[in-house]
């Protein structure tokens, strides 16, 4: 199931949302693993298991690492519980990537290894995997508490709305929250218009301009030098909109009932250099990485040439995680590269006094894109070839026939959207506030009313349109 369904928005989140508020607040916590559990189950229940089994785990860990921790079976206890988390993921995630290089370096393929099966990865495991590896790293350290109830830990681990996609969620950021929250109108009213905002992101932006970068991408050794740069571009876009339009969601729906989540986008695409792009791009991911890896492994502590390995180091950890491929490592390598680079340059410092840092750091993200997107390393240097000439510029003509006017208008409107995204967005903050007249009326500004009202008009375009076009699953769902 997701977001940007029918059957999510018209029959399980008002079924959710109901129960939700109809049931005593001490129970909430019961009513949230329930319903996650069934947004969970809707793809396979099979693996549901796993999704326990994990929760159980990192959980009765987490009470040992507490009970002893600053002693050597404290450190034991949590070696057991990283140990596990990562031998999950690595089982469900690597195993057939292993098999697959293993084969290939002996000159076969797994079929002549005598392996004829294939393990499915489960939705979602990259995020609940380290969100258990959070608290268990946030109780050895002390950041976090090992005493909340088994119920609200597992509405942690399994709740719905960043299940799938993020953002990745700390215990230590919810636990307050789940012993004591608010819920107001307003709150839920705020919820509500992230929520369409993001859907709105994916269904008429990242879902309209996905044919173009499908085009590029699916014909790399006919596509011409005009249409291949079209068609990464629109995958730049289309993975900002669809990926920050889920984080949009699921911000407003924890908003719906009561959480508040950190933000996990920042208009990345304003960024002067990378260093700063990672402030912005997927911040939950970023700041896990900075705080459980680079940290752990010594951080900038040891000396220049030992920070410079480090950012490597996360940066291809961080490749690797998003998917079991050779693209992802050297995409990882390449902004590890850069990272390194402007560290040891000083330009992050200077690049905001630079009218050309914007430029070169968007050509960077864009060339990095371009491995992140490809199914593997040969397509994606068919794609850079086909960027500097090598197939002409206009390639193989009928290409250009698929073309459509729809795809080409929304991804103009999206590089819009990009620039004046900023402004907007503190718009979009202003109309949360309206007045009580001493006579109980309400006073709402013409402003935050010609938002209010731009955001129904948004939400009602969106859901016809949604109505018109095919299953669209969002791209992070791979990852």
């Amino acid at each position: 199931m997701v977001f940007s369904s029918e059957s999510f928005l018209f029959l399980f989140l008002p079924l959710f949302l109901a129960l939700y508020y109809l049931t005593p607040t001490r129970t909430k916590s019961y009513t949230i693993l329930a319903g996650s559990y069934l947004f969970y189950a809707w793809w396979r229940v099979d693996f549901l298991g796993l999704l326990f089994l994990t929760t159980v785990f990192a959980y009765v860990v987490g009470q040992k690492v507490s009970r002893h921790r600053g002693t050597a079976r404290g450190k034991a206890w949590l070696g057991i519980g990283v140990a596990g988390c990562l031998g999950v993921l690595g089982v469900f995630k690597y195993l057939n990537f292993f098999l697959d290089s293993f084969a290939a370096l002996v000159g076969t393929d797994t079929a002549g290894l005598g392996i004829h099966w294939r393990l499915i990865l489960p939705i979602g495991i990259s995020f609940y995997i380290f969100q258990a590896l959070s608290y268990l790293i946030d109780v050895h350290r002390g950041d976090a508490k090992a005493d909340a109830r088994f119920i609200d830990f597992a509405a942690f681990i399994a709740l719905f709305p960043q299940l799938i996609a993020g953002p990745i969620l700390r215990y230590k950021d919810l636990e307050d929250q789940f012993k004591s929250r608010t819920h107001s109108a307003e709150m839920f009213a705020d919820g509500m218009a992230r929520f369409l905002i993001g859907l709105a992101k994916k269904v008429l932006l990242a879902d309209a301009i996905a044919p173009l970068a499908n085009l590029a991408f699916a014909n790399s050794g006919d596509v011409g030098m005009g249409l291949v740069w079209v068609g990464v571009i629109a995958y730049m876009l289309q993975l900002y909109f669809d990926f920050s339009g889920y984080s949009d969601m699921a911000i407003g729906l924890g908003k719906m009932m009561g959480f508040n989540f950190l933000e996990n986008f920042r208009f990345p695409y304003i960024s002067r250099s990378i260093t700063e792009f990672w402030r912005r791009w997927h911040i939950s991911l970023s700041n896990w990485l900075r705080d459980y890896l680079y940290i752990s492994l010594g951080g900038n502590r040891r000396g220049k040439l030992w920070t410079y390995a480090n950012l490597m180091t996360v940066m291809v950890l961080g490749g690797l995680w998003h998917g079991a491929n050779w693209t992802f490592v050297l995409w990882g390598l390449w902004h590890g590269g850069i990272l390194a680079v402007e560290r040891a340059t000083g330009h992050d410092r200077r690049a905001a006094r630079l009218p050309w840092a914007l430029p070169l750091t968007l050509l960077c993200v864009l060339i990095g894109w371009v491995m992140f997107r490809a199914e593997n390393v040969g397509q994606g240097f068919e794609v850079y070839a086909a960027m500097l000439g090598a197939n002409g510029w206009v390639g193989n003509p009928a290409l250009w026939l698929e073309v459509t006017r729809e795809s080409l208008a929304f991804t103009c409107l999206a590089v819009v959207i990009c620039i004046v995204e900023p402004r907007a967005w503190t718009l979009f903050e202003a109309r949360r506030d309206f007045a009580i007249r001493p006579d109980g009326t309400v006073a709402i500004p013409m402003v935050q009313g010609a938002v209010s009202l731009g955001l129904i008009a948004l939400g009602v375009f969106t859901v016809m349109k949604l109505a018109e076009q095919s299953y669209s699953p969002f791209l992070y769902f791979h990852f």
